[in-house]
């Protein structure tokens, strides 16, 4: 399948129902999405969410039963300092900072788990 074909793999279809999975889950427990999918050529943010007064990026994960190490092994080092990047390049909008934090949710076989500020920004 080529890109730009339209069609989507089973992987890009596995991503957007565990995002869609996840804006449920996080809208059940209070927090409130400002934005989803931002993206710039360095790091995409699936979700930017308010938890009170804090501003939150997260990145969801989503695998399927059975794929080695889980969707929570997924988040690696890279792509960590990349949404970091794309963070920094999302705050340039505010005169004043408000709190932030780094959130994973993770999805393995359809069940939701949810880390709080899990890394430094």
């Amino acid at each position: 399948m080529s890109i730009g074909s339209g069609r989507s793999t089973r992987c890009q279809l596995l991503g957007k129902a565990g995002e869609q999975q996840a804006l449920f889950y996080l809208r059940e427990q209070g927090l409130t999405l400002v934005e989803s999918n931002f993206c710039r050529p360095f790091g995409e943010i699936d979700l930017i969410m308010q938890d009170r007064l804090t501003l939150v990026f997260i990145e969801v994960r989503s695998r399927a039963p059975g794929r080695f190490g889980g969707a929570v092994a997924s988040v690696t080092a890279k792509k960590q300092r990349r949404l970091i990047l794309a963070a920094q390049a999302y705050l340039q909008r505010y005169k004043v900072l408000p709190v932030c934090r780094f959130d994973v949710v993770a999805i393995d076989a359809g069940k939701v788990c949810w880390l709080k500020n899990v890394m430094a920004g």
